[in-house]
């Protein structure tokens, strides 16, 4: 019986990595090298990678630029509509560490803190190439069973959300998913 679980979690998860729908999350400079990565010149599509029209579609966000708190907001609200599993790439150096603008004082530094990430692809602005390298490690993670943000963000929920409460104080985003972190997978 193990072994068949085996054989189907391998097939379950080829078939993932093989149809990644992707929505990207750009603020300033980082929203200019996503595009080109899906038109015919890099042909991303090749890959399984495709366009997404809301969260809600969506296997993949990829957070480009820097963010501000304000910002910041959104794109949880958005990873926390997408169905799971789901990933993060974090794209460019200012998602690392906030980038050109690490000592602004809006600018949310150490997104991890946040929000999972699976892959981040390094540079400023990482070039289209870089960007596909990023989705073939994503896709080689799924295909191995090792991407795990969504996991990572369900078993420590309480973490995040202390940490998301820290920056957002009072003003926390109202809890649209009917706590389903804490549900055992049936209606709460």
């Amino acid at each position: 019986m193990k072994g068949e679980q085996q054989i189907v979690d391998w097939v379950v998860n080829w078939f993932r990595k093989q149809s990644l729908w992707v929505l990207a999350y750009g603020t300033g400079c980082g929203a200019i090298e996503v595009p080109p990565t899906m038109t015919a010149r890099y042909d991303a599509e090749r890959l399984g990678i495709r366009g997404a029209a809301t969260p809600r579609q969506a296997d993949v966000l990829i957070i480009s630029g820097y963010l501000s708190y304000k910002t910041l907001k959104r794109v949880i609200r958005t990873y926390e509509q997408m169905q799971s599993p789901k990933y993060v790439i974090g794209l460019g150096s200012c998602v690392m560490n906030g980038g050109m603008y690490w000592d602004s004082y809006n600018t949310a530094k150490q997104l991890d803190k946040y929000l999972p990430f699976d892959i981040y692809v390094a540079g400023c602005m990482p070039r289209p190439e870089a960007l596909i390298d990023g989705f073939v490690a994503l896709q080689k993670q799924i295909s191995q069973g090792k991407s795990d943000g969504a996991d990572r963000y369900k078993q420590n929920i309480d973490w995040y959300k202390a940490n998301q409460r820290e920056i957002f104080g009072d003003k926390m985003l109202p809890s649209y998913t009917c706590d389903w972190y804490y549900s055992d997978g049936g209606l709460v």
